[in-house]
């Protein structure tokens, strides 16, 4: 397959780029873990998020909801913030801050016993909403009395997590959660009233009809709304083998026209058009025992994603950063199929470089297709992100030519990062090694190893005001350009080429 463009220079290319303002986590508690903070150090280091968000605040494992009866019978209510403090202190010093997802409930504050997840997070509504608007507003002022109340204002509130889900929310009742939506909602903003809070972060099935419905409660009852949230997983339901889920991914323009209805909806309302729409989770799978999160195909269609998730959405939120993750139960190996960027034992998956790659391209875009964006630097020079989905496994290359303008005459850098199944494929050595459960750290250190790009440069002379960037892509690849001015500036009498020449003479 080949595809060739020209870039005139004359006009940019509408694209919004959000693919670091928010990342997705396992429940809360497992922040207090030394591989999850060692994991996501990592990613930020090497990306940068500025939001992370989860489920478990209120989760018993993070103990801040505490209620006992005394020697008299007498019920009390105590509030117990040492884990959350410890959480927030550790997401701060790695530049990173809360996207607030209010939820599950409480064992002692539930009015039911339904649960979810490996952890058991409650998800029936609370036996006392006055309690839980308590629960809320103390909980938020302690914030804002820890870490002031410019820097808690930055924090978005989401209230609950996909509630049109009989998982999630006792079955799935609508009217119960607009009710905690309203409440909670206005116990936010009684705290102050600008704090920036949303909902109803569905998922999937019916979700045309709750967000209409939901935006005509709003409506109708005058209960606060700054943001909507939505979750977006593109792949039909698993078929399963032991521990593990195996799924068909959708068609990507069926997965983009998905999103655009709920776009359409919201601003089918006058009151909020415009209004900010947050993907607070998005994935291929929506299974944390799901392959296909590990591989090369995972990364190239997650670029895709990313190269207009951002034309209708203010930010969309990959789920997860790590595998260091619960859900399903604790991962027996490495490479479990979880979501996240990182694999245990800091192990970068593909998908991690997707991030890293879309995070460098800040500039004026002047390129975008089913294949590649491009953006110009203040420099003159260009980066790009390409990429080759074979989501049908047709084993088909990209021959990419792009034409780009340039100085006349001058010399260019051209370095390219290549993510694909042959250079940039831990999966594989884990699998060649016998798929260990439990690796040594030498064989740690391979995976890691093995799980960074190829590195390759060369330089380009641009003749008549052009230069061509030219890539071959092999099947799943996604590669990462920097095309920089780069003249010569030697020190005296050093010369690259008659420093190749150097070899062993015949002596005498």
């Amino acid at each position: 397959m080949k595809k060739q463009y020209q870039v005139t220079g004359e006009n940019t290319v509408p694209f919004r780029n959000a693919a670091d303002f928010c990342v997705g986590t396992g429940r809360m508690g497992l922040a207090l873990q030394k591989e999850y903070f060692e994991q996501l150090r990592y990613v930020q280091e090497n990306i940068g998020f500025s939001y992370i968000r989860g489920h478990g605040l209120f989760c018993d494992d993070m103990a801040i909801y505490r209620s006992y009866e005394d020697r008299a019978g007498v019920q009390h209510t105590e509030y117990n913030f040492t884990y959350l403090d410890r959480v927030m202190d550790s997401y701060l010093e790695l530049n990173i801050r809360p996207f607030l997802e209010l939820g599950f409930m409480p064992k002692t504050l539930a009015s039911g016993e339904q649960t979810v997840f490996y952890w058991k997070g409650n998800v029936t509504p609370p036996k006392d909403y006055d309690a839980w608007c308590t629960l809320v507003q103390v909980t938020l002022r302690h914030l804002i009395e820890r870490y002031g109340r410019e820097e808690v204002l930055t924090w978005p509130i989401e209230v609950w997590n996909e509630p049109n889900l009989r998982t999630f929310w006792k079955d799935a009742d609508m009217q119960e959660y607009f009710k905690l939506y309203k409440v909670t909602s206005e116990a936010v903003k009684e705290v102050d009233g600008e704090l920036k809070v949303g909902g109803p972060a569905i998922c999937g099935v019916e979700d045309e009809v709750w967000l209409r419905s939901f935006l005509e409660f709003v409506r109708e009852s005058h209960a606060p709304l700054d943001f909507v949230t939505r979750h977006h997983y593109t792949s039909y339901q698993p078929k399963w083998e032991g521990h593990y889920g195996y799924i068909g991914l959708h068609e990507p323009e069926y997965a983009f026209k998905e999103l655009e209805r709920s776009r359409e909806i919201v601003d089918s309302f006058p009151e909020f058009n415009g209004m900010d729409i947050h993907i607070t989770e998005f994935n291929t799978s929506y299974i944390p025992q799901c392959p296909i999160h590990d591989t090369n195909l995972n990364a190239a269609y997650v670029a895709h994603m990313l190269s207009r998730l951002g034309d209708k959405h203010a930010s969309y939120s990959y789920w997860t950063f790590g595998d260091v993750f619960e859900e399903g139960g604790v991962a027996f190996t490495p490479f479990s199929g979880g979501f996240g960027l990182m694999a245990n034992g800091l192990i970068p998956k593909p998908t991690f470089w997707t991030f890293a790659f879309f995070k460098k391209l800040k500039g004026e875009c002047v390129h975008r297709s089913d294949e590649a964006v491009v953006v110009r630097t203040k420099d003159g020079g260009y980066r790009g992100v390409i990429w080759n989905v074979d989501g049908r496994n047709t084993g088909e290359e990209l021959d990419f030519a792009l034409e780009l303008p340039a100085g006349k005459d001058d010399w260019y850098c051209l370095m390219k990062k290549t993510v694909d199944e042959e250079c940039c494929n831990p999966l594989k050595i884990w699998h060649d090694l016998g798929e260990p459960a439990n690796p040594s750290k030498e064989a740690v250190k391979l995976l890691q190893d093995a799980a960074k790009p190829l590195v390759t440069t060369e330089r380009i002379e641009a003749k008549g005001g052009a230069l061509t960037v030219s890539s071959h892509l092999k099947k799943n690849a996604v590669q990462y350009f920097e095309l920089a001015p780069a003249a010569i500036k030697s020190d005296v009498g050093y010369s690259y080429e008659k420093t190749l020449q150097q070899k062993i003479e015949d002596s005498e």
